[in-house]
C-alpha cells in the first residue's frame, strides 16, 4: 500500500471508536519488540482526540491504519510526540514518517514556540526525527515537568533512569527548537546527517554501556 492510499487527519470524536483499538496494538506492538512504553488507557486517547491533539491514519477504505498524539509539559513550553504506532496491516509503507509529519506539523501549529522534543530506542524514529529537525541532546535539555518523568515509571529500564539521577538511560533524547529561539547555551550534539546507520550505531552503543552495568536481560524502551 503506497502512502496516497492512506488518509490522515487530526483526531476527532468520530475517531474515538478507534481508542481501544489503538492502545490495544500499543502493548501488543511493545511486548513484541520487548520494550517498555507509558501505558495509557482509551480514555486517555479518547481525551486527545477530543482536545483535537492527536492524529489518525486511516486507509482508503476506512481501515484503522496509525495514530499518534501531543501532550504538551512545562506549560506548553515543550511537546512531546507520544504513542506512535502503525497497524501490523501498514507497517513497512512509509506510513509512520507521513505520521510524524502530520503530527510535528500540529504541534507547531498548536505550540508555535514549543520546543519539541521525544525519547526513543529506535534508529527509524531517530532518521525521521532528524529529517524533521530534531537533533541528539542531553536529557537536561529536556523538560523538567514531573508528570512528564512519571510516565518512564512503567519502563522495564526505569532503575537505570533512577540510578543515573534522569541524566540518562538507553533512549536516545531528540530535540526540535524553533529557529527563533535557538542559542548556544543549547547543550545540542552534532547533527547525524540523517544516515541510518549512525542512529544504528548509537542504540547498539548504549546497549552495551547499559547492558554492562545491568544484566543482559534489560531490554529497550521506546517513548515517542
Amino acid at each position: 500500500m503506497t502512502k496516497s492510499q492512506f488518509i490522515i487527519h487530526t483526531a476527532g470524536v468520530q475517531h474515538c471508536q478507534y481508542a481501544e483499538t489503538i492502545v490495544d496494538e500499543m502493548a501488543l506492538s511493545a511486548k513484541a519488540r520487548g520494550t517498555g512504553i507509558a501505558k495509557r488507557s482509551p480514555d486517555y486517547i479518547i481525551q486527545k482526540m477530543m482536545e483535537g491533539k492527536a492524529v489518525i491514519a486511516l486507509s482508503k477504505e476506512g481501515e484503522w491504519a496509525g495514530f499518534c498524539y501531543i501532550e504538551a509539559w512545562g506549560h506548553g513550553k515543550f511537546v512531546a510526540n507520544s504513542g506512535l504506532i502503525v497497524s501490523p496491516n501498514f507497517r513497512k509503507s512509509g506510513l509512520a514518517r507521513e505520521i510524524k509529519k502530520a503530527v510535528f506539523k500540529l504541534s507547531r501549529t498548536k505550540f508555535p514556540n514549543a520546543k519539541i522534543f521525544g525519547l526513543t530506542t529506535g534508529a527509524a524514529v531517530m532518521k525521521i526525527n532528524s529529517e524533521l529537525g530534531y537533533v541528539p541532546v542531553s536529557y537536561s535539555d529536556l523538560t523538567d515537568d514531573e508528570e512528564f518523568w512519571k510516565g518512564c515509571q512503567s519502563c522495564v529500564n526505569y532503575e537505570i533512569l533512577k540510578s543515573k539521577n534522569r541524566q540518562n538511560c538507553l533512549c536516545t533524547a531528540m530535540l526540535y527548537v524553533p529557529k527563533d529561539q535557538k542559542k548556544k547555551d543549547v547543550a545540542m550534539k552534532k547533527d547525524f546527517g540523517k544516515n541510518l546507520s549512525l542512529f544504528e550505531r548509537l542504540v547498539r552503543m548504549k546497549r552495551a554501556v547499559f547492558t554492562g552495568i545491568k544484566k543482559k536481560t534489560i531490554k529497550t524502551f521506546e517513548l515517542i
